[in-house]
C-alpha cells in the first residue's frame, strides 16, 4: 500500500448490522493507526475508516462517517457486519447488491462477519467459492446458497478478494487480518497485543458443538441418530447400526450420508469428540481416561482423531478451555 495515498476500509450499515461490531471495528482501526504513526513517527492516518449507509430508497450508499484521513484514500475494503437478529431475516435491496459487485470488480476486497456471510453470498459473487459463518448458521447457508462451499470449521477464511470471518465476535480477526495486509504484520501484532485479543490463527472449530442434521426426513436414519446420542456412540459396528435402522448395511450407509452428510464413522467421531470435549474441560480425569470412557482402547488413536475434529490436541484443549482452575486434572502428556 501507498502510505502516502492511504486505504479506506469502509463499514456498511444495513438495516440491522450490529452497531458493537461496526463500533469495534473502527476502534480496532484506529488502534492500528496511531502504532502506524509511532513507528512512522508522522501524525496523519494510514487508514480511513468510513461507514456506508443507503440514506434513501433507490439511492446509492453514501459516506455518513468518516475519522478525517486523506479524502484522497482509496477504498481497499468494504465489511458486512454481523446482525443480532435471525440471519435469514435480513437481505440487501438491489442498489446495494449491485454497488457491492460494482466495487468488488473495481477491486475492492468484500469481507463479512458472522451473519454478514448471508448478505455477501446474495451478491452472487460467492458461487463455487469457499466461505465461513457461524458454525450454527452453517445449513442454513448452505441451504439457502447450495453454490457456496461453506466451511464453518474455520474462523477466517482468506480467499483474496474475499475475506470471511465465523462468529459473533470474529470481527477482531477480520480487523487484524486487514491491519496484516495494510499496514504489515507489526503493526497487527501491536493492535492485538494493546487489544488483548488473539492474532489470526484461531479456528472456530475451537468453540463449535456438533449440530447433527435431524430435519433429513429419513425416519429409519434418525432413529440410529437418537440411538446414538442416547448410547454416547460407545457401540459404532455397522452390523449394528443396520439392525437399529431395520436396513440391509449397504443401504443403510447410503441412506445415512445422504440424510447427515457424513459416513457413519465420521458421524460417530463427531459425537465422541464432543463428550470428550465435555470431560476435559469440566472432569479431571486423565487424558487416557477420557479415551476409554469415550470409547476409544487406544489413547493414540483417540489423539489422533481429537486433534483432527478440534484442530487441537487433548491437552492443549484442556489447557485452554478447563473450567476449574481451582482443581488440577490428572497428570498427563502434553500431547
Amino acid at each position: 500500500m501507498n502510505l502516502t495515498q492511504g486505504a479506506e476500509i469502509g463499514l456498511v450499515l444495513y438495516p440491522g448490522a450490529q452497531q458493537a461490531s461496526v463500533l469495534g471495528l473502527t476502534d480496532l482501526f484506529c488502534v492500528a493507526n496511531n502504532i502506524e504513526a509511532s513507528y512512522r513517527k508522522q501524525p496523519d492516518l494510514a487508514l480511513r475508516v468510513t461507514h456506508w449507509r443507503q440514506e434513501t430508497p433507490n439511492a446509492p450508499p453514501e459516506r455518513v462517517f468518516d475519522n478525517g484521513a486523506n479524502p484522497s484514500s482509496v477504498l481497499s475494503a468494504l465489511i458486512l457486519p454481523p446482525t443480532l437478529g435471525e440471519p435469514t431475516s435480513v437481505s440487501l435491496s438491489p442498489d446495494w447488491t449491485g454497488w457491492l459487485r460494482e466495487k468488488h470488480a473495481s477491486g475492492v476486497v468484500l469481507g463479512s462477519v458472522c451473519a454478514g456471510a448471508f448478505l455477501l453470498a446474495g451478491t452472487g459473487l460467492m458461487s463455487g467459492r469457499p466461505m465461513t459463518t457461524h458454525w450454527a448458521y452453517a445449513e442454513r447457508l448452505r441451504e439457502r446458497f447450495p453454490e457456496v462451499r461453506v466451511d464453518v470449521d474455520r474462523l477466517i477464511i482468506d480467499d483474496g478478494d474475499v475475506i470471511t470471518a465465523g462468529g459473533l465476535m470474529s470481527w477482531t480477526d477480520l480487523g487484524l487480518r486487514l491491519v496484516d495486509r495494510l499496514l504489515g504484520p507489526s503493526v497487527m501484532l501491536e493492535t492485538a497485543r494493546m487489544l488483548l485479543v488473539d492474532p489470526p490463527g484461531r479456528e472456530q472449530r475451537y468453540y463449535s458443538v456438533f449440530a447433527p442434521r435431524l430435519t433429513h426426513g429419513d425416519a429409519a436414519v434418525l432413529k440410529v441418530q437418537h440411538w446414538l446420542q442416547a448410547t454416547q456412540a460407545k457401540d459404532v459396528a455397522l452390523a449394528t447400526l443396520a439392525a437399529q435402522a431395520k436396513l440391509e448395511e449397504r443401504t443403510f450407509l447410503r441412506r445415512f450420508q445422504k440424510a447427515t452428510g457424513m459416513t457413519t464413522t465420521e458421524y460417530c467421531q463427531r459425537l465422541r469428540v464432543g463428550r470428550a470435549r465435555e470431560l476435559l474441560q469440566f472432569s479431571t480425569d486423565s487424558i487416557d481416561r477420557v479415551a476409554w470412557e469415550v470409547g476409544y482402547s487406544d489413547p493414540g488413536a483417540f489423539r489422533k482423531v481429537f486433534s483432527r475434529v478440534v484442530g487441537l490436541s487433548p491437552g492443549e484443549y484442556r489447557r485452554r478451555f478447563y473450567a476449574n482452575r481451582n482443581v488440577e486434572p490428572s497428570s498427563e502428556p502434553l500431547s
